[in-house]
């Protein structure tokens, strides 16, 4: 990092000192990401004299990491050859992540300025349903048949490698480019040159389809621990593939958005400091507005027992306490079976598994805040009715079961609905839970302490 800092700051100096050649020669030796966060750095009005310094290749491998207001700046100001220039030199899925943000006069322009045949391939890529493996893969791979030899498959790497995003996996067709199988440079590398692919490749193909969803094809990466992930059509014919760069951001982008969930926003894919306060805040009132409403169950379940408040008016001050306890124990259990759920280790049909594991963390854990409370209010607070101490601590002990019950039922129970199981932690479950600690509070109050 300091390294970074000393390079940006000499990049800062060769332009504030007019040494451009200086400039040009560094940034086209630097890594792309580094040029890319240079430039997003830079005053808008030095954005696009930065970028025209840039080579050709590199312009392209930087463009991938800007920005989309960046991105969309530089398109509008460039002219329709650089745009060119640009597309030509960018993998094809890179272009088609930018065009997806992009507003329709920029997609026109870049459109325009393609070649017949990528035109077509990112207008199809475009007509993909949003978040589909389909919309995440690029066609730049290395295909091979099953009667090519090792030696001409590695001649074949070597003329058309360059123009691919990975090499690492090729992908054996058939005559109808259905995936029959597939091989890794390191087998071809190590496999004599006469042997055929056919005989080094391996059948047993994990793949997912165009229409799959991006947290599908992310869990198969996952699991598989894959660089490159095949994509194919209904008629299993090979269209693209997914590399582990773009997977890295879905996950990103997912994690995000279940963050989003749990602390009841409305998820967003703008940056925070680029956000407008209206719509940071148009993200938030809604679920403000439902926890208010739902709030107020709280509020009546108080009002129907006040009676039991007045015959005993310490037990009010005990409130905060159980509901705190009780929103505190549902949000640990929702937020294990939410990450259980979504790395694939927990499923709807393993819900009486979960239910009875976490009864029993509620039992050891309720009985153990019970306790401790009875032992704090004999200790700090001797003046406290004895019954009222004893009704607290038997409902700390049952809010704590219930709690962890419902932490884990109401996820599963939201993904069985077909909802994201985010939405029932933080505030939600708390909110829920509240209501139930309540109930039991005073039920247990009435029989003890009345």
């Amino acid at each position: 990092m300091e390294e970074w800092n000393e390079t940006y700051e000499q990049w800062l100096e060769w332009m504030d000192q007019g040494a451009y050649l200086n400039l040009r020669e560094d940034l086209n030796e630097e890594n792309p990401a580094n040029v890319a966060e240079f430039l997003e750095e830079l005053p808008v009005e030095k954005k696009l004299f930065v970028f025209r310094l840039l080579s050709r290749d590199m312009a392209a491998d930087a463009f991938s990491f800007l920005d989309n207001d960046t991105q969309e700046m530089l398109v509008t100001s460039i002219s329709d050859n650089e745009v060119r220039n640009i597309v030509d030199n960018m993998f094809l899925d890179d272009t088609v992540d930018f065009l997806e943000e992009a507003p329709p006069e920029l997609v026109g322009k870049v459109l325009r300025n393609t070649h017949p045949e990528t035109r077509k391939l990112i207008n199809q890529f475009l007509h993909y349903p949003e978040n589909s493996a389909g919309s995440l893969m690029t066609v730049e791979f290395v295909h091979l048949n099953e009667a090519m030899t090792a030696g001409r498959a590695m001649e074949l790497i070597r003329k058309i490698g360059l123009d691919k995003e990975t090499i690492y996996t090729c992908y054996v067709l058939d005559r109808k480019n259905r995936l029959i199988g597939v091989v890794p440079l390191r087998t071809l590398l190590l496999a004599d040159e006469k042997t055929r692919v056919g005989e080094l490749m391996e059948e047993d193909v994990i793949r997912v389809t165009t229409l799959d969803d991006q947290e599908e094809a992310a869990a198969v990466f996952r699991k598989y621990s894959l660089m490159a992930l095949p994509v194919v059509d209904g008629e299993e014919r090979l269209v693209g593939i997914i590399t582990i760069d773009d997977i890295v951001d879905v996950i990103d982008e997912e994690t995000t958005e279940d963050m989003e969930k749990m602390a009841a926003l409305l998820p967003s894919d703008d940056e925070y400091l680029k956000t407008p306060v209206t719509k940071l805040a148009k993200n938030r009132i809604v679920w403000l507005c439902v926890l208010m409403i739902s709030g107020t169950l709280s509020s009546m379940i108080i009002g129907g027992y006040q009676s039991i408040l007045d015959e005993a008016v310490q037990l009010a001050t005990f409130i905060p306490v159980l509901t705190g306890t009780g929103g505190n124990a549902g949000s640990q259990a929702s937020a294990m079976i939410i990450r259980g759920m979504a790395l694939d280790e927990v499923r709807p049909r393993d819900s009486l598994r979960v239910l009875g594991k976490e009864i029993q963390v509620g039992l050891i854990c309720g009985m153990l805040l019970g306790t401790l409370n009875m032992v704090k209010q004999t200790i700090f607070s001797p003046a406290t009715n004895v019954m009222v101490d004893l009704t607290v601590s038997i409902s700390m002990g049952a809010v704590v079961v219930v709690a962890k019950a419902m932490g884990c039922l109401l996820p599963i129970g939201a993904k069985v609905c077909k909802l994201d199981p985010a939405i029932m932690a933080g505030p939600l479950i708390t909110t829920v839970v509240d209501a139930v600690a309540l109930l039991i509070f005073f039920n247990i109050a009435s029989s003890l302490v009345l």
